[in-house]
């Protein structure tokens, strides 16, 4: 089982990225967070697999937060997610270590592709496919 930590400042968008992913096999979310600080420490105490960190966080830069978890050893896997998908925050985080970056607006539903494809990989490299 793959665990994913959610860190976003809204309620309403934490929600809806747990409830999407819970129709996903093999995959779980173990965690959450509004706030930046918390999430951090949450992240570095638990080691999930799969991190989805929006970029526009009170308080600490989700890209500054990407830097930080993706230090650890070993990382996880950091999906970016957005409401502004420009292409100098996309160029940031792919250069700071983000293995994904998808826009709240237009992409919601690529986030739950990628984890299906995550799932079926692990799972896939465990049979020794």
């Amino acid at each position: 089982m793959l665990t994913v930590y959610i860190v976003d400042d809204s309620d309403v968008m934490r929600e809806r990225l747990a409830e999407s992913i819970s129709d996903i096999t093999g995959i779980e979310v173990t965690g959450q967070s509004g706030n930046p600080f918390d999430a951090l420490n949450s992240i570095k105490a638990e080691h999930p697999d799969i991190v989805i960190l929006d970029i526009r966080l009170p308080g600490k830069s989700g890209i500054d937060i990407l830097k930080d978890i993706k230090r650890e050893s070993p990382a996880p896997l950091v999906i970016m997610i957005t409401n502004y998908p420009y292409r100098q925050y996309r160029q940031g985080c792919m250069a700071a270590g983000a293995d994904y970056f998808f826009s709240k607006i237009d992409e919601f539903e690529m986030i739950a592709q990628a984890l299906r494809r995550i799932s079926r990989t692990k799972t896939d490299n465990r049979r020794g496919a």
